[in-house]
């Protein structure tokens, strides 16, 4: 089966006035209809990867690949306005904490209505109807209450589903989760996690999920890529991911705090300048 995204070669760069920055340095990977997990330290170019695949990397940085393409779409030769296109209806990105990426001044359901009548121009009626289907789907008890609630009023979980409904509304074939549980306790991790598998699972489509969980990543998704200092360092199944022989990925297993094996100092990870350039 062909992948949903080929990316190969891909390269994010920061031009300044006396050197060139580079965020990304030429990763490649395809993306089936699977849940592909990416690790990596803070700064390791996860989350700016998949801005630069959904064309909303930061002002002023550059992108080149070789290859970065979405099904049939060359997503570098694309114009903005067949991604604008492409963004929600066909690639989607859920992003960190709810609370930031809702409008403040909006109520939850009129923004899930919104962004379908963006996507499909379909009416206001059949949009909300739609956005209630949408909150059903992803467990929220009462719905029709939620819908007419502020940001504000509603929980970070119900915060985090709302998010989910909104990215998953036009049926993408492509969903990116950048750390979507990461503001949220370990209770309701596991059930936004249970709605985001349960969705990716019955819809067939692929899942870009970003984190640093290295427990969560192993339990939750099929592949693993490792990213260093904007390079993927090694790709492995996620049931083997403790089984990884790099040494910077046994230096991120090491790192993790243990109940069980409780140690006075965490180990500090070893680094070596040829993961640069190997």
């Amino acid at each position: 089966m062909d992948p949903l995204l080929k990316v190969q070669d891909l390269q994010v760069s920061f031009p300044g006035r006396h050197r060139v920055t580079q965020a990304v340095r030429g990763i490649s990977f395809e993306l089936g209809r699977e849940k592909l997990g990416i690790v990596g330290e803070s700064g390791s170019g996860k989350s700016l990867t998949c801005r630069a695949l959904m064309g909303i990397q930061p002002e002023g940085c550059v992108v080149t690949a070789k290859e970065m393409r979405l099904g049939e779409v060359d997503l570098l030769r694309a114009g903005e306005a067949r991604l604008r296109g492409i963004r929600g209806r066909r690639m989607s990105m859920i992003m960190q904490d709810p609370k930031y990426s809702l409008n403040p001044v909006l109520k939850v359901g009129l923004q899930i209505a919104e962004a379908y009548r963006a996507q499909t121009g379909a009416g206001w009626k059949d949009c909300w109807s739609r956005a209630l289907e949408m909150l059903q789907a992803v467990r929220i008890r009462e719905p029709e209450r939620v819908m007419n609630c502020y940001p504000h009023e509603i929980s970070g979980g119900m915060g985090q589903r709302a998010m989910i409904a909104m990215m998953l509304i036009s049926s993408p074939e492509v969903l990116i989760a950048d750390e979507p549980t990461s503001a949220l306790d370990v209770t309701v991790q596991s059930q936004v996690l249970d709605v985001l598998n349960d969705m990716v699972n019955r819809r067939k489509i692929g899942l870009i999920f970003i984190s640093h969980d290295l427990n969560l990543v192993a339990s939750f998704c099929t592949r693993v890529l490792v990213m260093y200092a904007g390079r993927v360092l090694e790709t492995l199944d996620a049931h083997a991911l403790f089984e990884a022989k790099h040494p910077y990925t046994r230096g991120l297993l090491g790192a993790i705090p243990s109940v069980r094996n409780r140690r006075k100092v965490l180990p500090t990870i070893e680094r070596d300048p040829d993961w640069l350039t190997a």
